[in-house]
């Protein structure tokens, strides 16, 4: 539904990507809110705020790249276009 709303595409590569939202189940079920699976946290919502998914990075990053950080999210016809999601610069640490 957020990839729709926001007018994304989630991953087509079904195995990464059920990787990433079993990381997010296991983050809802630890802190109760959906932590990036890619990111550490110190289990503090407010501290964490900037990478709930989808994060506050994402729409820059899949602006900029084709993809958000952990490539769950990208821009539609990214993948048509014979894009390939790739590492990208963590924008949190920037």
């Amino acid at each position: 539904m957020v990839a729709a709303k926001q007018g994304w595409e989630l991953n087509p590569d079904t195995e990464f990507t059920d990787i990433l939202l079993s990381g997010l189940t296991t983050n809802w079920n630890r802190y109760a809110y959906y932590l990036c699976p890619c990111r550490d946290s110190d289990g503090s919502r407010e501290t964490d705020a900037d990478v709930i998914c989808p994060c506050v990075f994402a729409r820059p990053d899949i602006d900029e790249h084709g993809h958000c950080y952990c490539a769950l999210y990208l821009r539609a016809g990214f993948t048509a276009a014979g894009g390939v999601p790739g590492g990208i610069p963590d924008k949190r640490s920037s």
